[in-house]
């Protein structure tokens, strides 16, 4: 696909008019519109930017009414469309379509790509069955797309891991994946081994205060507790430059910091304690990965979406305001868990779910849920499901499984020793829209769907009747 595609491209450059592009206003959506947008700048070519909580037929069939007016040149989607394939084709009657997207394919639309293969020169889909269905992100589907384009687009390979770890498939690194990962390091980035805690450069103190992703009793949301747990380790906080990072520690200090985390972690699953901190460089400075990856996240969930693609593109003024930004997401974050720690639940065997209505936004409820599944709150393979208002009378639902793809043992409801959990979200929730209407999208362990809210009590009995009957197993 890429070469036609690459060749179709190259015939637009040519022509007037501006490139549309459509994306997904999480990190892998945003990371992957600032490549594609650095790659048009180089050919001098304008575009226009929208981003998106998710593509809804509405914006579909407003789109459709100017492609037919001819408003472009081209359209790009990106982190997005996959599940709406067949509609999104109907742009190609009128001009060059590129949808660039990992998420699960219209399962519909498999049943006319071999009637429709290579009749079509205005369509182009690159997604990861041209990888051997790799797990990769959109923004690395994205950099391998412009790498094809033009190979000087190397560099722009930092931001394809940023998106990477964003949606937090740096589990399984893959061939392709590890190809731009080589990339991004002879672009600069930095690989160490160490703690995935919030942030490998900020003060020891406040990473480990931070730390949500790796959970630490008495630690993780108290000042007080890491600066005692580091006092009585003897690891000093500080040095003649100022606070230490994590990165500033010698092998003596991180040792005795991951043991008595380990420790204090004993009942908890430590797999991924341990791994890679990618440091790559944005805006004349060093971030860690994650971090940077959450302050971009924040810009997308809270509108600020144009500041993090400045940002990005290596404005010192976006710089300056996207910690700001960032401050404000953190105290969304606090008041959403603290609604959800209030809130009655609806509890199952195998799921729980929290109907926030009103009282939490609907471009945090994503947010949220990912927060919980990678709690200590819930057992292994515990199906999250959040459900939140949005203004226009539909009801936003995401749903995620509890750390990841370690399930639990349906036949004794014990935690598992390991394995792929064997279930896919986003087909427990496409057979509930397909009952009651709606829009449906995702991946086995993370999926989301918009509904009426007239829907939400049959969608909740319907939902739990699934889940109540799905078989949850461990594939060895």
């Amino acid at each position: 696909m890429h070469e036609e595609a690459i060749a179709k491209l190259r015939q637009i450059f040519s022509e007037n008019g501006a490139i549309r592009v459509i994306t997904h206003l999480d990190t892998d959506g945003l990371t992957s519109a600032t490549i594609l947008i650095n790659a048009l700048k180089k050919f001098n070519q304008s575009f226009w930017l929208t981003t998106v909580k998710q593509l809804e037929d509405d914006m579909l069939d407003r789109l459709l009414k100017d492609a037919g007016k001819q408003k472009w040149k081209a359209i790009f989607f990106l982190d997005l469309g996959s599940s709406k394939l067949r509609k999104i084709k109907e742009f190609s009657n009128y001009l060059p379509l590129f949808v660039i997207d990992h998420h699960e394919l219209d399962p519909l639309y498999g049943l006319e790509k071999a009637d429709d293969k290579g009749k079509n020169e205005n369509f182009f889909l690159a997604d990861t069955s041209q990888y051997n269905n790799e797990e990769m992100s959109a923004s690395c589907l994205t950099y391998l797309f412009v790498k094809k384009l033009d190979k000087s687009n190397k560099p722009l390979s930092q931001l394809a891991i940023l998106g990477l770890i964003g949606d937090i498939l740096d589990k399984n690194i893959g061939k392709n994946v590890q190809t731009i990962i080589e990339d991004a390091k002879d672009s600069g980035m930095q690989v160490k081994r160490g703690l995935t805690v919030f942030s490998a450069m900020r003060p020891i103190h406040k990473a480990l205060e931070f730390s949500s992703n790796i959970f630490i009793p008495g630690v993780t949301g108290n000042t007080n507790g890491a600066i005692i747990m580091l006092r009585d380790l003897g690891i000093d906080m500080r040095n003649a430059k100022g606070y230490r990072t994590l990165l500033d520690l010698n092998k003596e200090e991180l040792s005795r910091l991951i043991t008595t985390i380990l420790l204090r972690r004993v009942n908890y699953d430590n797999q991924e304690i341990i791994n890679n901190i990618y440091l790559i460089k944005v805006s004349n400075h060093i971030w860690d990965a994650r971090e940077i990856s959450t302050m971009i996240n924040a810009c997308g969930r809270l509108n600020y979406s144009s500041l993090a693609i400045a940002f990005l593109m290596g404005s010192k003024k976006a710089r300056d305001k996207i910690e700001d930004v960032y401050t404000k997401y953190k105290h969304h974050i606090i008041q959403s868990l603290n609604t959800v720690n209030n809130i009655d639940k609806i509890i199952g065997e195998k799921y729980v779910i929290i109907n926030a209505k009103k009282m939490i936004k609907d471009t945090m409820i994503g947010t949220i849920v990912s927060i919980l599944t990678s709690s200590f709150l819930y057992k292994e393979g515990t199906i999250i499901v959040g459900m939140a208002y949005r203004k226009d009378r539909k009801i936003k639902i995401s749903a995620r499984v509890v750390r990841g793809r370690k399930g639990y043992n349906s036949d004794n409801g014990d935690n598992s020793e390991g394995g792929d959990i064997d279930v896919n979200l986003e087909h427990v929730l496409r057979s509930v829209i397909s009952v009651i209407g709606g829009e449906v999208g995702g991946h086995m362990n993370a999926a989301g769907c918009l509904i009426s809210r007239k829907k939400e009590s049959e969608f909740i009995e319907l939902l739990k009747r699934s889940m109540d009957t799905e078989q949850i197993r461990i594939v060895a």
